[in-house]
């Protein structure tokens, strides 16, 4: 529990957040044992698969071609494409019954045109697409991502009470609110991120004159010698730090000071509330 706490606080204070090592920790659980590829055996469990090396030759350059642009070159996900090594439909796919039929019609609400392609090339891409899942499953450290259903684990009826106790998330924010909707803008790794240390979140500033006049607006630039800020107005007004008084507030703060509190139900609780937001 505190090892996740202080991996956490390591990793926001040094760089980017990133995914707690738990939920990775899962996931190459899930993926680990009994559990392998390309065909059912006779306890349930999945058999892995290989295939002759001229035929994954050829899937290699066939998918190099057509799909790496959008995959990646080792199918590992790319520009617009997701990671086929940790695909659920290349899971289940046996000798092709699931691969052939996507290739063949496309999927045009993601995107995905469809290819003209015959039963061998169909073969030779089955080939290469699960080897190289195949290898990605082999290596240490397991899969190089973090599926949605990896972040699933928590209570939402225990995150929604967090939520609105002892967390103190209500003093800034919403769930009919700023939060409305959240779990549709954000996924999986990227909403955990968001929950644990919102980048794009704005601060506010009140800026006091040697009048006492006050204005208050979005923060837009702070140094030793300069406060700015974006008034109601969406005008950009600043002043000399040595005429006024300032007070910044950050919200991002608030959840910096949680990593001492947290604990890793408290986490998984909470991301489990936020994926009922939509």
């Amino acid at each position: 529990m505190n090892s996740l706490r202080l991996a956490l606080h390591r990793s926001v204070l040094l760089a980017a957040p990133l995914l707690v090592s738990v939920a990775v920790s899962a996931a190459q659980t899930s993926t680990s044992g009994a559990q392998t590829r390309n065909g059912a055996g006779q306890s349930g469990t999945i058999v892995r698969k290989s295939y002759p090396p001229a035929l994954v030759e050829s899937g290699g350059s066939l998918f190099r071609q057509d799909c790496s642009f959008c995959h990646g070159r080792d199918a590992g996900g790319g520009e617009s494409g997701p990671d086929l090594t940790r695909s659920k439909l290349v899971t289940e796919d046996v000798d092709g019954d699931k691969i052939g039929p996507v290739v063949r019609n496309g999927r045009p609400d993601k995107g995905m045109p469809r290819f003209d392609r015959s039963e061998q090339q169909i073969a030779s891409l089955m080939a290469f697409i699960h080897t190289q899942q195949n290898n990605a499953l082999s290596r240490k450290g397991g899969r190089k991502g973090v599926d949605v259903a990896d972040l699933q684990t928590g209570n939402a009826q225990a995150g929604k009470q967090y939520f609105d106790g002892a967390g103190g998330c209500t003093t800034c924010h919403s769930p009919t609110g700023d939060l409305a909707g959240i779990a549709s803008r954000y996924r999986g790794l990227e909403l955990e991120e968001q929950m644990l240390y919102p980048k794009h979140a704005k601060s506010r500033v009140t800026v006091t004159l040697a009048s006492g006049q006050t204005i208050t607006g979005t923060l837009a630039y702070l140094d030793e010698f300069t406060v700015g800020l974006i008034d109601p107005t969406d005008s950009y007004r600043s002043w000399r730090t040595s005429d006024v008084q300032h007070k910044v507030d950050a919200p991002v703060n608030a959840h910096v000071e949680l990593f001492s509190k947290y604990t890793d139900d408290d986490i998984h609780n909470l991301m489990a509330y936020l994926q009922t937001l939509r």
